[in-house]
């Protein structure tokens, strides 16, 4: 009677279990249109399949439209810069330090119905880098050093994408706060990807990159100093609607739990896996999962 009484505990634990994971709404997880944001969600979906979820991965999709499909609750959740949120979002020029950059987006997108969980030790920040043997032989190291061989001889092409070039917190303001300007012949526009393909190459003097890409390294390419602290903070956080978080409340612990597991080295080995060692973002993100006891 008691081995019977068991069986029929132990069923009843399994159903309630299977109930839960089956009453949970689908999970739309969006990702942008590079390397670390589409193991992002590749990461993000596969580990809340894991925990039960049915999921639908929508990520190559661009800034905007990817904050704006989450604002109109077509996106459930994606990962965030702490910076981008900051200033492209909420049009706050104000220089803040990481951690008021956190509470301060977290606080204004709390009024748009979002949710900031914790942020990540990576900081994605945007940077200028320079092949190191070129930037050895001009003797630059920073972004001032930049600045005034531009002033002096104005030969530097530098690659960039579309989206820096026009951006509240790209090429202009950062121009102004160093003190110099690009002529518009030697900016070349071009993919993210591309940039570091123009550089590596020599095709370019200059490149925009991430600080967490893994190419950086594996090019042999060094990153110039943000002297004057231009560039905002960009910690990388999971950011979810608070709808989609109210009727799902354990989401925020899976989350919380690869936050914790992120910094620029790691994000850095991620990224190299896929741009460098060419292996796919699912078997990357299945690695990272498992290897972190994630599932």
């Amino acid at each position: 009677m008691i081995t019977y009484c068991k069986r029929i505990l132990s069923l009843l634990a399994v159903m309630a279990t299977t109930c839960t994971a089956a009453a949970a709404d689908e999970i739309v997880v969006g990702g942008k249109n590079f390397t670390e944001q589409q193991l992002m969600a590749q990461i993000t979906s596969e580990l809340l399949k894991a925990k039960g979820y049915d999921v639908d991965t929508r990520s190559g999709m661009g800034s905007a439209a990817l904050r704006q499909a989450q604002e109109n609750g077509q996106i459930d959740v994606y990962w965030e810069y702490t910076g981008t949120s900051l200033i492209t979002y909420n049009k706050v020029e104000e220089r803040m330090s990481p951690e008021k950059t956190y509470d301060k987006v977290k606080e204004l997108d709390a009024e748009k119905g979002l949710v900031w969980l914790d942020p990540s030790s990576a900081n994605n920040t945007y940077a200028l880098a320079m092949n190191k043997d070129e930037a050895e032989k001009m003797g630059m190291t920073s972004i001032s050093d930049l600045a005034a061989k531009v002033k002096d001889d104005g030969d530097i092409d530098l690659a960039c994408n579309a989206e820096f070039y026009a951006r509240a917190d790209g090429l202009k303001p950062l121009q102004e706060v160093y003190g110099f300007e690009f002529d518009r012949s030697n900016i070349k526009r071009m993919d993210t990807g591309l940039t570091y393909q123009a550089l590596k190459e020599n095709e370019v003097d200059v490149a925009l990159v991430f600080a967490t890409d893994g190419r950086i390294p594996a090019f042999d390419f060094v990153l110039l100093e943000d002297d004057k602290e231009f560039f905002p903070s960009y910690a990388l956080t999971p950011v979810i609607r608070k709808e989609t978080l109210d009727k799902n409340p354990e989401i925020a612990e899976h989350l919380n739990a690869v936050s914790a597991k992120l910094n620029d080295e790691t994000m850095a080995q991620l990224n190299a896996a896929v741009d460098v060692e060419k292996k796919t973002i699912e078997d990357v993100a299945q690695s990272f999962l498992k290897n972190n006891g994630l599932i």
